[in-house]
């Protein structure tokens, strides 16, 4: 069944969350979202004005590695919404290495905005949800969740550790009415891919990632997909 509401999406203004923001706006979703570049930001909520002139926007910059930052960002949006019936946690960096070779700081940096921020922000916002018996919270996991890849490093580990908070964030609100769904996508095509010699159609396109969060969401209440599994048809990237 179609369903419309608020959604809020973290690193809205590239690649998935881009298409995510649009995905649901097309279907008549007030969006929230963050990144760090407010004049993306702006960008984009006039673009959306524009084309949704019914819809309610805002958007506010935010560097999700920052737990400060993130406090700030959720205390706004719980200023000004009652109530968010989506929560994407798409904000994510990855930084090649190896964990005996990759600098000092790509550790923290990695875990700060891959898990750390999705931990706060869940925190902050998901207590809305449990209190109106309501909600769905996706996180963007990776195939880096689940396969330890050459050169990952640190960003296979905090890919891993998101995938159990999700696994756990599952298991725990399960009788609150409140979803939640692992999204472990394979090589998608975005500005991380930017300057490689591989064919377009070798990766999967960000829409297509979007597209299967509508129908996720979408189902029953009496229905969760717990993951959503996706790769090219050709299989992953080594």
């Amino acid at each position: 069944m179609q369903k419309t509401g608020t959604i809020l999406v973290t690193g809205c203004t590239k690649g998935i969350g881009l298409a995510i923001v649009y995905q649901f706006a097309a279907k008549g979703f007030h969006v929230i979202g963050c990144s760090r570049n407010q004049d993306a930001l702006n960008d984009l909520q006039n673009r959306l004005s524009i084309q949704f002139p019914t819809q309610q926007f805002y958007f506010r910059a935010c560097d999700v590695s920052d737990q400060q930052e993130v406090s700030i960002f959720a205390s706004a949006v719980l200023s000004n919404f009652s109530q968010i019936d989506i929560l994407i946690h798409n904000a994510g960096v990855f930084m090649p290495g190896t964990v005996l070779g990759e600098p000092d700081g790509a550790f923290e940096t990695q875990i700060n905005t891959n898990l750390a921020s999705a931990y706060y922000l869940s925190r902050a916002i998901v207590p809305m949800m449990v209190k109106n018996k309501t909600g769905h919270v996706f996180t963007i996991c990776s195939t880096a969740s689940i396969k330890a890849y050459p050169n990952g490093g640190s960003y296979c580990m905090s890919k891993f550790a998101l995938y159990g908070m999700t696994q756990v964030l599952r298991e725990e609100l399960k009788s609150t009415g409140v979803k939640v769904t692992a999204v472990l996508p394979g090589p998608t095509y975005t500005n991380s891919w930017n300057g490689t010699e591989l064919p377009i159609n070798r990766f999967m396109p960000a829409d297509d990632i979007a597209k299967m969060i509508v129908a996720a969401s979408e189902l029953s209440e009496s229905s969760t997909v717990e993951e959503i599994l996706i790769r090219p048809q050709l299989g992953d990237i080594e």
